[in-house]
């Protein structure tokens, strides 16, 4: 919010830059590709050439962030003080030098929200005079190794904000300074196109000490924003709840008042905090019992467990109830009961004085704050209060960490109750692994991949990991720990990677997800690590836009010698079989582009090269010749000229002797021996003897 503007009003806002990636207005090439679902095809120009290495992904800066800087930006920290970060690093982008505004400082103090506002102000200084903004879109660190950044792959489109993102990984660079300086060289490059960027940092690893370039680039965040004013900023302008302002004016915050949200906040709360207590002030009714489930949700039910804790401070029967109804929600009473118990290490009673005497089982439920509903225990009535508990568990009883997770694995071994509730159980896993930052709980989630090695079992692991490896602080170390796993000898641990490999993961680090695959796709054996793996490489190749990265990459593989993931990756996108798209734009696309095609005979020639793959090259083969018969699929005299470059390089190689010549007792159909008829054949000499299947 403008802290010139009136305390209930909006400053003016001016327009939103174009969302649409400035690479999409480039220059680019339309292949048509008809009677497919998508049937226009854009091949970006050069990113099927095979020159130059492939771009860092983008994605535009959201519509709901620049809504938040445009009407509820903050500039006053909790004591009056004016923050200055943006003012300096707006400063550095539009002024001289390179276009480079590092913003570091700790977390909390809303480092990020402050490099959008700078970009959002540094592209109305730099607006054109066609009133046209520049657009501003945040880059992915996808990069290959994230220890050794390549700056070479950053974006560099004219008339474009970039918002870079390293907080979380800049502690793990191996040479700092190295990178600092490409990235200034990058800026001096931006400048002259009428671009910039903005690098959020962590509070110590920019090294700003190797040189005063470095140094002077930097805009610090020293001040946090007052939290007040961020919660009201985001109930007036982004909620248009004006009407529950009064619930953070100091004189609501007495009990005599009904109970404000005001001392909710304080000096050190950050900008997160308030944005989140302007949320659940605005999700709730305007009503006194609303204000009571806004302030006990955002206080993730800290009284009620403290509530619940002291009550039991004496009684570990009725906490471990809690923990089991915490993971089992939804089950059957006597189920949650026992697993109770096996958390303490007891069996079931056989005192019947002691059945007799003492609370029921629903009243001890009820005591712990679950409800008995239909025999079935249940905590939906108060949403986040498993997440809490889990949380004022892990942080006040650190002992149990071990136990707690051990006693999950039993419970979620195959067979066992858990197993069922494994999505369940991983997803509040995977929110305590990203609330406390610790990396033990996403290692236990991998063990589990050993209980059960059922298809539908790890993808649930998968789509967990998934999501932990997207996570902003956590994300670098799972992405880390995908890496490791991904050339683990257990299949099962292998496979698992490559089904994170299909997930949102593969869209948002498509680099890393590669990296990985490479790593399945050269395993020895053609297990199912390495099938699942070829999936997600054609999943991937199947998206239009992620397709020029898959086939730069894999294209730049299949050439290496004796590279088995290399030849694997080839041969399996190229595979009309289960889909004919990414063979189908590629011939469309190695009709105009001479680079293609001979990347296509080069990549036979490797693949032909290699024994190990003679089996899945000779079914290739064979699906080319369908596939060059079949009505408008590929271009028929393409697929022949490709193939006899192939032919007379490789005729003695196992799958092209099987094309050419046949093989006994194998009776090969009319697209095989149309096929054998358009290659141009080697000379007698070289023919085979009389009595081969030639022609059967």
């Amino acid at each position: 919010m403008s802290e010139n503007a009136a305390p209930n009003s909006a400053p003016p806002v001016p327009p939103f830059p174009p969302e649409t990636p400035p690479e999409a207005a480039s220059e680019a090439m339309s292949v048509n590709v008809e009677g497919n679902d998508r049937s226009t095809i854009i091949v970006a120009a050069g990113s099927v050439t095979m020159t130059g290495k492939e771009l860092l992904p983008v994605t535009p800066i959201s519509k709901a962030e620049l809504d938040v800087v445009r009407t509820a930006w903050v500039s006053i920290g909790s004591q009056g003080e004016p923050i200055t970060t943006v003012a300096s690093a707006t400063a550095l982008l539009t002024g001289e030098g390179p276009a480079l505004a590092v913003i570091a400082g700790p977390s909390g103090y809303g480092k990020r929200t402050a490099g959008v506002k700078a970009l959002w102000d540094a592209a109305q200084a730099q607006q054109g005079a066609e009133g046209r903004l520049p657009a501003l879109l945040e880059i992915v660190p996808d990069w290959d190794d994230p220890e050794v950044p390549d700056t070479s792959v950053l974006p560099e489109e004219p008339g474009t904000g970039y918002l870079l993102d390293v907080a979380a990984e800049i502690g793990t660079w191996k040479d700092p300074a190295k990178v600092a300086r490409a990235l200034v060289a990058y800026t001096e490059t931006l400048r002259r196109k009428g671009s910039f960027m903005v690098v959020v940092s962590n509070d110590r690893d920019w090294p700003e000490g190797a040189s005063g370039t470095l140094a002077q680039a930097v805009a610090r965040a020293t001040v946090r924003p007052d939290a007040h004013r961020v919660a009201i900023a985001h109930l007036e302008h982004v909620h248009h709840k004006s009407d529950r302002v009064h619930w953070l004016s100091a004189d609501s915050s007495s009990a005599q008042s009904g109970g404000g949200a005001a001392h909710l906040l304080t000096r050190s709360s950050s900008p997160g905090e308030a944005v989140r207590l302007a949320a659940k002030l605005a999700a709730e009714e305007h009503s006194q019992q609303g204000l009571r489930n806004a302030i006990a949700a955002f206080q993730e039910w800290r009284d009620e467990i403290k509530k619940v804790f002291d009550a039991t401070r004496n009684n570990a029967d009725d906490r471990a109830l809690l923990i089991a109804s915490v993971f089992l929600s939804g089950e059957d009473a006597l189920t949650v009961q026992s697993a109770a118990r096996t958390l303490l290490g007891e069996v079931s009673e056989q005192n019947v004085r002691t059945i007799l005497t003492g609370p029921d089982l629903t009243g001890r439920f009820e005591s712990v704050e679950a409800r008995v509903e239909e025999r079935r225990v249940t905590l939906g009535h108060k949403p986040g209060y498993a997440r809490a508990v889990l949380l004022h568990l892990w942080q006040q009883r650190p002992d149990i960490h071990n136990p707690l997770l051990e006693w999950l694995s039993g419970l979620t071994a195959r067979q066992q109750v858990g197993a069922r509730r494994l999505g369940a159980i991983s997803d509040l896993l995977v929110e305590l692994a990203m609330a406390q930052n610790d990396i033990r709980v996403i290692d236990k989630i991998r063990n589990w991949i050993d209980h059960d090695d059922t298809s539908e079992h790890l993808e649930l692991i998968a789509r967990v990991l998934a999501t932990a490896a997207e996570a902003d602080a956590l994300g670098h170390t799972v992405r880390a720990r995908l890496l490791k796993w991904a050339q683990a000898s257990a299949e099962s641990v292998a496979k698992t990677v490559a089904l994170v490999c299909q997930t949102t993961f593969a869209d948002h680090y498509p680099h890393q997800a590669l990296v990985r695959l490479r790593h399945i796709l050269d395993r020895t054996e053609r297990d199912t690590a390495v099938t699942t793996a070829e999936e997600a490489l054609c999943a991937m190749a199947g998206q239009d836009r992620q397709l020029p990265l898959v086939w730069g990459v894999v294209s730049k593989w299949a050439v290496q010698p004796r590279h088995l993931a290399g030849h694997r990756a080839f041969l399996s996108l190229l595979d009309p079989r289960t889909d004919p798209f990414v063979l189908r734009v590629m011939l469309a696309a190695a009709e105009k582009q001479t680079e293609v095609k001979e990347a296509l005979v080069r990549g036979w020639s490797a693949v032909l090269s290699d024994e190990r793959v003679d089996s899945e090259a000779g079914d290739l083969l064979i699906a080319w010749a369908h596939a060059r018969v079949a009505d408008d699929l590929v271009s028929a005299d393409l697929v022949t000229d490709i193939l006899r470059q192939v032919v007379g390089r490789h005729l003695m190689s196992t799958p092209i002797s099987a094309l050419v010549f046949g093989e006994p007792d194998v009776r090969y159909d009319a697209a095989v021996i149309d096929l054998r008829k358009e290659l141009r054949l080697p000379g007698p000499d070289v023919l085979p003897a009389a009595g081969s299947p030639w022609g059967s």
